[in-house]
């Protein structure tokens, strides 16, 4: 009997919180492995929608897990989106509002060296952890990968690529192998995909478990899929526009890699043990041809298609297949959520929430806070100055420039934000007054590298 009951409150822990396996005394903490893509809309998967695109291989992981239908990235840019995964909070909060460059007149953010991170947490918690990718989040010390908890770093340091062959910006080689130059011949998608399939056959053979970010430049501009993966479309999409065949090309080619480091996370038989996250840092740039799905707007707009993005999360036997939800979740939510699934303490200092209990299929309410977005940008257009947007429930206010007044939406009425309603009433003033005291909060989160 008390076997029973010992057997009983294993199964309870794995099947209510995805916490931990006790077998013969043993602790079991499942692997992590992020695929962070970069600029896909959400309306740009043949899962989601698009007829004129296959990308089987991640069609296979969504259905594989549960989709995420409303989630949302921290901001409608790299940088900010990429600070906010990495700590759990809101990006002004620790300290990137903007892009940050290797031109240090237009870089707009620091990201404070005293953040917690979700690889530093996991490396404290008997993790092995890496970053296969783009970085984007600084250039030198102290925000270097292998200072902010990544054990292993082997890609790019930089914001984009001039070209994905030659892997230089403005003349600058940022490819890393830790702290060191390398100088790798090929497409960085390819490069990139054969790096994080190297490093899953190195954890097998080390046995510990792993956090893995593996953080691709596509399908961020400039557009250049393999000659290959373009004549492919252009024989099958006969009326498709080149603009358009370019950037189906490079997703498709983006997938068939993906699709490499899935198999050989099967073929090492570390899929079961694995909880795979699939997103994007923000919305499709319609400059290049990227459909957005059924929103307005893309990448820089604080429309729905600037910052709602593809999701999906697969664990066997714990998250079921094909599941969805339509519950509001952002990139802020990663850190504490797999922190819960994975066993490990929750740090107190987050702004996410953990959506543990939805990805096991139990009833949680997500709309109950109110989000904000920002953006802080030099050039012509912005001139150093943020523009915003906040939602709470169903309500969003925004701006998509500094310059231009905000807009105020029931996002359930109209899901297209076609018809901005009279910027009245209690629904306005409790968003706005909310947005203008996050404002004032964290506007003296900014950081400089002078700071430190």
């Amino acid at each position: 009997m008390k076997r029973l009951q010992i057997v009983s409150l294993g199964v309870f822990l794995l099947l209510t919180s995805g916490v931990f396996q006790w077998l013969n005394g043993t602790e079991y903490k499942p692997n992590v492995l992020i695929i962070l893509v970069d600029d896909l809309g959400c309306g740009d998967l043949s899962c989601l929608g698009a007829e004129d695109l296959q990308t089987p291989h991640i069609d296979k992981l969504f259905a594989s897990g549960m989709q995420l239908n409303h989630f949302y990235a921290n901001s409608t840019v790299c940088s900010p989106s990429r600070a906010s995964l990495l700590t759990g909070c809101f990006p002004i909060k620790v300290g990137v509002p903007g892009v940050i460059r290797q031109n240090q007149s237009d870089t707009w953010g620091f990201l404070n060296p005293n953040a917690l991170t979700l690889p530093e947490h996991f490396l404290n918690n008997g993790y092995k952890t890496a970053l296969i990718g783009k970085w984007h989040l600084g250039l030198e010390h102290p925000n270097l990968p292998n200072n902010r908890g990544f054990g292993e770093f082997k890609g790019f340091l930089g914001d984009m690529m001039d070209d994905y062959w030659n892997h230089l910006r403005g003349g600058v080689n940022w490819m890393r192998h830790n702290h060191h130059v390398i100088e790798p011949t090929g497409h960085a998608t390819d490069l990139f995909a054969d790096w994080a399939s190297d490093y899953l056959r190195g954890a097998k053979a080390d046995k510990s478990p792993f956090l893995l970010l593996l953080s691709f430049n596509a399908p961020h501009d400039p557009v250049q899929p393999p000659n290959n993966f373009l004549e492919k479309v252009l024989q099958r999409e006969p009326n498709i526009s080149n603009r358009r065949a370019k950037l189906v090309a490079f997703i498709e080619h983006l997938d068939a890699s993906i699709g490499r480091v899935l198999k050989t996370l099967s073929q090492n038989d570390q899929d079961k043990d694995t909880i795979i996250v699939f997103v994007s840092d923000n919305g499709g740039a319609f400059r290049f041809g990227a459909n957005n799905g059924k929103t307005r707007g893309g990448k820089g707009d604080h429309y729905e298609g600037g910052i709602r993005v593809p999701m999906a999360v697969a664990w066997p036997k714990q998250i079921k297949a094909g599941s969805e939800s339509q519950n509001i979740g952002l990139l802020m939510d990663l850190f504490p959520t797999l922190c819960a699934l994975s066993g490990l303490p929750i740090p107190q200092s987050f702004d996410g929430i953990s959506l543990m209990p939805m990805l096991l299929g139990k009833n949680q309410v997500t709309d109950e806070r109110v989000l904000f977005w920002v953006r802080q940008e030099g050039n012509l257009r912005f001139g150093g100055q943020s523009y915003y947007a906040a939602r709470y429930k169903d309500f969003k206010i925004l701006q998509n420039s500094p310059w231009e007044p905000y807009q105020f939406f029931n996002l359930k009425e109209d899901p297209y934000e076609k018809s901005p309603l009279k910027p009245v009433g209690e629904d306005y003033a409790f968003l706005f007054f909310q947005l203008m005291e996050h404002i004032q909060v964290n506007s003296s989160f900014i950081y400089t590298r002078n700071n430190f």
